[in-house]
Order: C-alpha cells, then sequence, then structure tokens
C-alpha cells in the first residue's frame, strides 16, 4: 500500500494521494488550496495514475483544486449530496464575511463529472476498497473513508475533519452542529479497533487508541476541550 500525504495552501489541509503500489492507479483525498503541484509532484514522483478525486466535505481548503485536477487528469470527483454545493458557492458554507475574502483569489465551480457518496457506499477504485461513513457535524455532508486491513499496513480512517490528533473539526460553520460531530465521533470512531490509523484534514496522524486515552472529545464532555484545528 502507497499513502503519499501533503500539506497544502494557506490552511495546511492534508491531501492524500493513495494507491496499491507505485507505479498504479491511485485515488486523490482533498485536494484543497494550492494542492494542484504538489499533486502532480506526487503522482511524478510515485508514477500514478489517478482514476478519482474522493472528497471528506466541501470546505474550499478541501476542495479548492478540485477543479483544476479532475479536468487535467479527465477524473471524477465524488463528494455527498449535502455537501455538493460547496463547491461552487464557498461564501454560502463559511458565511458571508470569510467567504467574500476568498472569492476574489479563487476559481470556483464544479468539474465536469462529480458523483455522489452515500453512507455505507463501497468504492472500489483503483484497486482499492474505500468504505463511507456519513459524519455530519463539521458540516452537513462530511464523510469518512475507510481502508481495511491489509498485510502490509493496519486499518487506516481518512477521518477529514471529524477528528484530529487531540482534538476535533469546529462546528461554528453555516451547517455545522457540535452535537451532530459527537454522534458521528461516537458512531463513526468509538466503534473502531485501537491499532486503526487516523489520518485527518490537518495535523499529524494519530491513531483510534490514542485518541481514545487522550482525545477530551472521545473521553467525555466534562474533559477541558483542546483547541480546535481547521479551517
Amino acid at each position: 500500500m502507497l499513502i503519499a500525504g501533503f500539506p497544502a495552501g494557506a490552511w495546511g489541509t492534508n491531501c492524500y494521494l493513495v494507491a496499491p503500489a507505485a507505479g498504479e492507479e491511485c485515488v486523490i483525498i482533498d485536494p484543497g488550496h494550492q494542492a494542484t503541484q504538489g499533486v502532480e509532484e506526487t503522482l511524478k514522483k510515485h508514477r500514478l495514475k489517478p482514476v478519482a478525486v474522493v472528497l471528506t466535505h466541501g470546505h474550499i481548503d478541501h476542495v479548492a483544486s478540485v477543479v483544476p485536477v479532475c479536468g487535467a487528469k479527465n477524473v471524477p470527483a465524488w463528494i455527498h449530496p449535502e455537501d455538493r454545493f460547496m463547491m461552487s458557492d464557498p461564501e454560502k458554507a463559511l458565511g458571508r464575511s470569510l467567504g467574500a475574502q476568498l472569492m476574489g483569489e479563487l476559481t470556483v465551480g464544479e468539474p465536469d463529472d462529480v458523483k455522489e457518496l452515500h453512507d455505507g457506499a463501497e468504492l472500489k477504485l483503483a484497486g482499492l476498497d474505500l468504505t463511507v461513513s456519513h459524519a455530519p457535524g463539521h458540516t452537513k455532508g462530511s464523510v469518512t473513508f475507510g481502508l481495511s486491513e491489509a498485510a502490509d499496513i493496519p486499518p487506516i480512517l481518512f477521518s477529514g475533519d471529524l477528528l484530529f490528533a487531540g482534538s476535533v473539526g469546529r462546528t461554528d460553520f453555516p451547517g455545522g452542529s457540535h452535537a451532530d460531530l459527537l454522534k458521528s465521533l461516537a458512531r463513526v470512531c468509538l466503534p473502531l479497533e485501537d491499532p486503526t490509523v487516523v489520518l485527518s484534514g490537518h495535523g499529524p496522524q494519530t491513531t483510534i487508541g490514542q485518541e481514545r486515552a487522550t482525545n477530551p472529545y472521545m473521553r467525555g464532555l466534562d474533559a477541558a476541550p483542546a483547541p480546535r484545528r481547521g479551517m
């Protein structure tokens, strides 16, 4: 298994390229703000051919490079229907003050081919089996992608902005809900085995076991929460 990730843009959003091995087809997860060059460099370094872009949610820091990446490679983008509007209307997704700042510097819109994600879907792409879990809270259409344990790696959860190392995603943008986020943590993350590697939308990787033991949002609401990350 090959997983190559890099932080992109002003918000340091993690973009991941996932393939069975170097020299094979791959999936690109969350090509956000200023991610195009990093995607191209990673594809060239590992001799990868992208077959799809999959998105954990629709905030502009996770989708800003979707149109150029999909257009250049002629591949579809997958997103949950609740967040699809955000690709064309980031101002509505972020609130007028922040959205207005971004609209002047970013080209927004949908790629030519958009496919919709649904809870429990099994995506078979690039020789990978990705399990989709709807995880609202950060946004209404947030999802995670799970990869089952393989011979050379433990199970992996691409958590987007649901779960970070020591924290969780913010819920103060339009469509966010702290109560829903906690429900998503309980439904999607808590049942996973401790060795499951968490590759999130921002910050370093962690494990479910580490977060179960130390993350105040995983341990209970009575603990003092850590600062929230993400745009």
